[in-house]
């Protein structure tokens, strides 16, 4: 390759990542603060926070939607006024397996900002302290 085929090459390849960028969807994206009503842009990492395995999604719920369980998830945020700290726990017995799970929210709920980052040491410590708002796989 000479060295203006290989400046084309990478002009191309920028301009393409450009356009994947531009053409993704916005509810993949961080969302904005114009979005109505309660919502939460929720995100599991699973491993330490330099890990590359995380999973997103955006909850709504006025009406519930975008989550694998989002009746359950709104339902529960609900009834703790979005504050994912006062969920009550479940009464599980977890293994002791160390997996580390962080998880982090952050939206608006009844007009006010939700902030929510937590590290658990595992995901069935996760699921029982935070119940369905952090189960993406459905």
């Amino acid at each position: 390759m000479t060295i203006s085929t290989t400046a084309k090459a990478v002009r191309g390849a920028l301009l393409a990542a450009a356009l994947l960028l531009a053409a993704a969807p916005q509810a993949q994206a961080t969302p904005g603060h114009h979005l109505p009503g309660n919502w939460l842009y929720l995100t599991v990492t699973k491993g330490d926070s330099r890990s590359s395995d995380t999973r997103g999604t955006l909850l709504l719920c006025d009406p519930p939607q975008g989550h694998a369980r989002a009746v359950e998830a709104c339902a529960e945020l609900a009834a703790v006024d979005g504050d994912i700290g006062a969920l009550p726990a479940r009464d599980v017995m977890c293994p002791m397996v160390y997996a580390p799970v962080t998880v982090h929210a952050r939206g608006q709920w009844s007009g006010r900002e939700v902030e929510y980052v937590q590290t658990f040491p595992n995901a069935c410590a996760l699921g029982a302290r935070t119940r369905e708002v952090f189960a993406l796989d459905g």
